[in-house]
Order: C-alpha cells, then structure tokens, then sequence
C-alpha cells in the first residue's frame, strides 16, 4: 500500500488539472485532428476530449467554447510557423541563401505537420476575411512574416541577385506551392496510387520546390543553375 507521502509525491493522471502543459497539448493536438477532418462547424468537442484521453469538463477548463479552442489551434498552428521560419528570416545571410533557407524551412514545418493546412482552409473559404479569428491570425502571424520576406525580395533586387518581382504576386506563390501539397495529398494518392506523403516523395517533393523558386526568382548571372551558387 502507498504512503500518504508516495501518494503526494505521484504525478498526477493525465486528464486532470495537475498536469497543465500536458493535457492542454494533448488537446490541441487531438484538436487539430479533429478541425483539419471536418472544419470548425462540424467538429466534435466530444471526439477531441476522447482523442486526447481527456475529459470533456477538463477541456472546458482549458478553453472556454469550440471557437475558442479552434483559435487555440490557430495560434499553435502559426505560432509554431512564425517561431521556425523568423530566425531565418533576421539572421545574417545574403538574399539569396536567406530566401532558399526560408523557403526549405516553411516546407519542412508543413511537412512535419500534414494536416495544419487543412485545419484552416474550411474556415477561409466558409468565412474568408469577414472571420475574426482569421483577421487576428493575419495581423499577429502573416503581416510580420510578409514584411520580413517582402525586405528580402527588395534587397535581392537591390543586389542584382532577384529578378524585379511583387512581393504582393510572388508571396502568395511560394505559399501555395508549398502549402497546395499538403492539402490535396489524398486527392494526389487517389490519381497517382503513390503516397505524396512517403519520406522519398517529400524529399523529391522539397527538392523541386527549391529549384522551382529559384528558376523563379533568382538571375542566372554565371550561366551555372541558380542553386549552385
């Protein structure tokens, strides 16, 4: 039998108030499950406690309603992104080589989360800028994103490094380019019968998205593929 004092020392049972990180992670992660399959209207409070081995109570302590849990998720979807690739982004590296770094490492944290483009494409296209949670979204984690990136367009074209391209153009590209992938890969397995998200499709796939941005965006000022310089 246990002592009082073992009993006080044990670490407490996931689905209680006693392990905060843990539970709370727990649930956005079942949550993010949950939103990318059947969007913010036909997501299941429900579904998202049992996936987190938590209870429903306890998930309601955490966050206050569905919407507020689906904001949660918008901040850990994003808020993981801006924390990767704005390292990248200050660092002191010439445009060329920031810009490919951004770019590989934007594809990496999608590819590392599949289902994050999903979580958020129903709601934009239910709602798209009339959604508050995707206008806070837009101003806390895009706008400092674009403008880093945008700056580094502009000194590439500064340098003679870039072609001369609108950020306002190219941007939104280079999203899609990644993004795009990830969110039609059940559709890309059901056409091709290959799994798009297999480790060697997603290194072939990282492979032609760099060389793609760079015939794209980068001056061939020795005759040599932009990559090799």
């Amino acid at each position: 039998m246990r002592t009082k004092a073992n009993r006080k020392n044990a670490l407490p049972r996931l689905g209680t108030r006693g392990q905060p990180q843990e539970s709370r992670s727990s649930i956005l992660k079942a949550a993010v499950a949950e939103f990318a399959e059947h969007g913010i209207a036909g997501a299941r409070t429900d579904t998202i406690a049992r996936a987190a081995n938590v209870n429903k109570a306890l998930l309601y302590y955490y966050f206050e309603d569905k919407e507020s849990l689906y904001e949660a998720v918008l901040d850990y979807v994003f808020g993981g992104l801006r924390d990767r690739v704005m390292p990248v982004l200050e660092s002191e590296a010439r445009p060329r080589k920031k810009m490919l770094d951004y770019v590989g490492t934007y594809f990496d944290y999608i590819a590392a989360n599949p289902q994050f483009p999903r979580v958020v494409q129903a709601e934009w296209m239910r709602s798209g800028a009339r959604s508050a949670p995707m206008q806070r979204v837009a101003k806390k984690y895009f706008r400092p994103i674009f403008k880093k990136v945008a700056g580094i367009l502009r000194m590439g074209i500064a340098a003679g490094e870039f072609r001369p391209v609108n950020p306002m153009d190219f941007l939104p590209s280079v999203a899609a380019v990644i993004v795009f992938y990830f969110s039609a890969a059940p559709v890309i397995k059901t056409l091709t019968k290959v799994d798009p998200l297999s480790a060697q499709r997603i290194r072939e796939r990282r492979k032609f998205v760099l060389d793609f941005i760079s015939a794209a965006l980068f001056r061939d000022l020795t005759g040599k593929h932009p990559r090799n310089r």
